[in-house]
């Protein structure tokens, strides 16, 4: 499991995760047995009232730092799983300095967004 998904699950909830469909029994009808497609809703998160609302979320500049929301959520903000993360969101020459850190905010926020979450707009500017 990468940084982004234990960022993600600790946002969402793990029961925000897909949940599978029951198996089954087969019936012996090629048709009947075929695997059904069904659209599954998402369910939405919204990102800022979830992190708001956890404990210490009044004394850690979230909204803006890398490093703050990190520790809010309980993931490991060391310079090494931020390098890690910003990897796995697609940037391979992080070095920690201040910009790269606010491009891994916000990039970290695009991705929430992307991932069902309803992110405030100033976060992903």
């Amino acid at each position: 499991m990468g940084i982004f998904s234990s960022i993600k699950d600790a946002i969402f909830g793990k029961e925000a995760k897909a949940q599978e469909a029951p198996v089954q029994p087969k019936t012996g009808n090629a048709w009947a047995d075929a695997p059904k497609t069904e659209a599954v809703a998402k369910p939405v998160v919204d990102v800022e009232n979830s992190l708001d609302s956890m404990p210490g979320a009044d004394r850690l500049n979230w909204r803006t730092s890398i490093v703050d929301l990190m520790k809010l959520i309980g993931v490991d903000s060391s310079y090494e799983n931020r390098k890690a993360l910003a990897t796995e969101l697609g940037r391979e020459d992080y070095s920690g300095t201040a910009e790269d850190n606010i491009w891994l905010h916000k990039r970290t926020m695009r991705e929430l967004s992307a991932n069902g979450g309803k992110v405030p707009a100033e976060f992903l500017d």
